[in-house]
This record gives C-alpha cells, structure tokens and sequence, in this order.
C-alpha cells in the first residue's frame, strides 16, 4: 500500500514507530504493535517499525513517521512509501524464553541485541528483556555472549597499541572523582587511556558532567582519535553520538526508570565499553560500606569475582579492587566543587583522602603493566606537576580554554554542628539528595562543600558542610532537605 508521509515530530529515542490510520490498518491487515515494513519507492531502502493505530491525528492514505525511521529512511513529509506488514523479530522468542527461566545461546543474545540497536523492538519488548535477565539471573556465558554482541553492534576505537588501559568505578560514593587525577599521572608515564565515562543519572555528577565544567566531553570518535594521538589520553562522554555501546545506551535508558539493574547487565554494560575502546588492562573499583552500593566486602568480593572471570573470556586482565564506601571521597559534591577538588589534588594540594585514593589506583595500575616501584613513579609524576601539566594539555586538546575557570554559585549556606563530638557517619545517600535539591548536576556550580569527613572533632556552630545553589529557592529546597535528613551524624 502506498502511503503519503506525515513527520509527526516525536521521537522514542530507541523504537522506530509508524502511525497508521484505522481504515489502512484494516487493509493491510495489521493491529496496534505489529510490524510493518517501510520502503522507499525511488531507492528501495528499508525500514521496519512497530505499528500504531489511529483515527483522528493521521488520515486515510498518510503513514505518521517518528523521527527513528525518518532518519533512517532519509526521507521528508511529502514522500510517497510502500507499506506492506512483515513478521514479528524471532528476537521475541528468545526474550519470552528468557522470561520462562531458560539459558540462551550466543546467537540467541546476539539478536535480541542486533534488534535492539536497529530499533526492531519495541520498548514494552525491551523492558521484558531487562525484566527478563533481572527474574533469571543472566549465567557468565550470557554476559559474555551480550558484551561481545554490544561491542560488535557498536563502533570502536581501534587503537593500535600494545598496552592500553581503562578503570571504572561502581559508583555510590559521592566525588570520588579519581579517574580526573589519575588519566593524566598515566598519560604522563607515557601510556595509552582513553576514558569514557557517564553523565549523571541519579547522582549529584558523573565524570562527564564534571569534566565538562573544565572542557568539552561530546566528541566525534576523530576527534577523540587525535587527542589520543596528541595526548595519550582523553576524558570524554561515552554516550550520545559516539556510539560505542549503542545497544547499552537503550538498555540503561529502559533500566533506570525501572530502578532495577541486573547484575549481568552490569557486568556486560561495564565490560563493553572497556572492549570497545581496546582495554588490554583493567581497574574495577567496588566501593562498599554503610551507604555504599554495596554494604558489605562479601557482597563487594561476590561481583569482583565475576568481573575477573569476564575479564578472562573477554582476553583483558582485569585487577578488582575493594575500597571504602563509608564516606565520600574528597570535599566537593557537584560538577565544579568536584572540579575544584581535582584540580587542587593536581596542583599538589586538595582532600587528602582523594589524592591518596588516585595514587593508591594509579600505582595499582603500574603494577599491573609490570612496572617497578609504581608508588615512587606516580609520587614523582603527581608533585613534579607533570601530572597537572598533563591534565591541561588533554583539556585544551578537547576544546577546553587554556586557563580553567570553574563556575561559581550565587547563593550558599553553612550547615553547622548542633553540639561537641565527633563525626561517627555520613549518609552518602542524604549528601547526594541534598546536593540535587541545590540543583546539581544541571547547575554546574551547585552541590555542597564538606567540611567535615568520619573522626573529626567538631564544636557546636562549626560548619559541617557548605550548600551551594543558583537560586534562592533551590537553596531553599536544600536546606530544608539537610534538615530533614541527617547527613553527618555526631556523637
């Protein structure tokens, strides 16, 4: 049947989507949710998309296009296409035999993925798939089989080197941004990392989103190719054009709704990412403590275990390493308090706990290549300057200014100690609220500032923590939510 595109000006971000009116739908056959093939009549390109049913928005004779499929098509409002009905992916099969608790093979995963990222499955589909690997636990082989299959559905970096290197951090711990501190002391030493790290999705800040206070993130895969090649290294966003986990990326954006993440999504959502940008060497940081992602070192012990066993089936060598996840990790909550405490770690000064903790990954890292007193090595790199020298060079490669200047908020509000004692816990789950409430990460100045970290004597009307905020408001917001929540707690 021939059909006169509508550009109905929506979009799914994933799932290709066709509007039909009811009377066509009855002539072809189909019903809300089937398939239906999409073909250009001059070139005879093709699109497949889940069919939706309407009476009153499209007319008889009109097809309503997402933007998935225009895209795809490369076609505008106005053109004419073929539409005929098509069979539903076998893809579906394997997500329902998925669902019934039955272990699928490498080319049954490999599909479903294939699917994914070609906008087959609708997201009722996908969100069964997620459903499905939460209810029966996806088996080591199943992760390995979907972190292949997203690695060879996406692009990737193709670097020719030797020996390249990559880390990645569980999460849970606000700051804690290390990777900023330790990319440059390794592309100072001379070797190869290509960091790709997330925005923010229910944290304060991602790596991304504070990096991006100091330079650019979004870059093409050349672009990133040549500051690799000037620099040794980058520090960009792993999503959003770049494309190197497609499948993941629509993944995740089905996950995070739902609030579930099943481990062996995890596992192959991490691991991807690392193949794609041609890791041969690998630190998987496990925070774990009161507040943490994980609360226990068994728990944390459980899934290091299994990142060591992917590692091997992937050919990468894979070190685990179990941290403490009691407290945050530096001063700073919020992309440029977070900024400013990386930079002061590079200059030589900054939160103890912080510059520790990226000399602790960094040197772990050495050793892992082989090299002889990596302690020693990364000292000299971090206090010779070299290290901060470095993180300049990479920033201006990115498109960043050649003098950092690092935003600041209009409106603060110090959070005093209510009486003498000393700081037992801080609740990373209330500081992570309270620094969203302020309006980070959207608000690159806002978050909050610690005084304060676990052992430190404090007096009644000492500043325990500082909020920051944009806009009176949001201070507001935030201040009530420090009220309500005890973020520091003093004995």
């Amino acid at each position: 049947m021939k059909l006169k595109v509508k550009d109905v000006n929506l979009s799914t971000g994933g799932s290709s989507i066709a509007i039909i009116n009811e009377l066509d739908a009855k002539k072809l056959g189909i019903h809300a949710s089937d398939r239906i093939s999409i073909r250009r009549l001059r070139t005879g390109q093709q699109a497949i998309a889940v069919a939706d049913i309407s009476s009153a928005d499209i007319s008889p004779g009109q097809i309503g296009l997402f933007e998935e499929p225009l895209k795809q098509l490369g076609i505008e409002e106005g053109t004419h296409v073929d539409v005929l009905p098509t069979e539903r992916p076998h893809s579906i099969q394997y997500i329902s035999a998925k669902l019934e608790g039955k272990e699928l093979t490498e080319k049954q995963i490999r599909e479903i993925v294939v699917d994914i990222v070609e906008n087959h499955l609708s997201e009722v589909e996908m969100t069964y798939f997620v459903a499905a690997c939460y209810s029966s636990k996806l088996t080591i082989d199943e992760a390995a089989a979907l972190t292949k299959a997203i690695v060879e559905t996406g692009t990737s970096l193709g670097l020719n080197k030797k020996v390249i290197i990559d880390k990645h951090c569980i999460g849970g711990v606000p700051n804690n941004r290390t990777t900023l501190i330790v990319v440059p002391i390794m592309a100072a030493l001379g070797y190869t990392m290509p960091k790709t790290s997330s925005r923010s999705i229910t944290s304060p800040a991602g790596t991304a989103d504070t990096m991006e206070v100091m330079a650019p993130v979004s870059l093409s895969l050349e672009k990133i190719k040549e500051v690799l090649a000037k620099t040794n290294a980058c520090m960009v966003w792993g999503g959003g054009s770049l494309n190197l986990a497609a499948a993941d990326d629509k993944l995740i954006r089905i996950r995070h709704p739902l609030s579930i993440d099943p481990e062996g999504m995890l596992l192959a959502s991490i691991m991807a990412k690392k193949k794609a940008v041609g890791a041969t060497h690998c630190i998987i940081d496990i925070p774990y403590g009161f507040m943490a992602k994980f609360a226990t070192q068994e728990s944390a012990m459980k899934l290091g275990k299994k990142f060591s066993m992917l590692g091997k089936m992937l050919g990468m060598k894979v070190k685990v390493l179990l941290t403490d996840g009691s407290q945050p990790i530096g001063n700073g909550v919020g992309p440029a308090l977070e900024a400013f405490d990386v930079i002061s770690v590079l200059k030589g000064e900054g939160p103890n706990d912080l510059r520790e903790k990226s000399i602790f990954l960094a040197s772990e890292m050495l050793q892992m290549v082989g090299e002889k007193n990596p302690r020693a090595r990364v000292l000299e790199v971090l206090d010779s300057g070299r290290a901060y020298a470095k993180f300049k060079e990479i920033a201006i490669a990115q498109g960043g200014r050649k003098h950092i200047r690092l935003p600041k908020a209009r409106y603060f509000y110090d959070v005093v100690a209510a009486k003498d004692g000393v700081v037992r816990q801080i609740n990373n789950k209330a500081i992570a609220r309270i620094a969203r409430i302020a309006g980070a990460p959207d608000d690159k100045a806002a978050g909050l500032y610690l005084r304060v970290h676990c052992g430190d004597k404090t007096k009644k009307g000492s500043v325990l923590f500082t909020i920051y905020a944009q806009g009176r408001m949001k201070l507001d917001s935030a201040k009530s939510t420090a009220e309500e929540y005890q973020a520091v707690e003093i004995r």
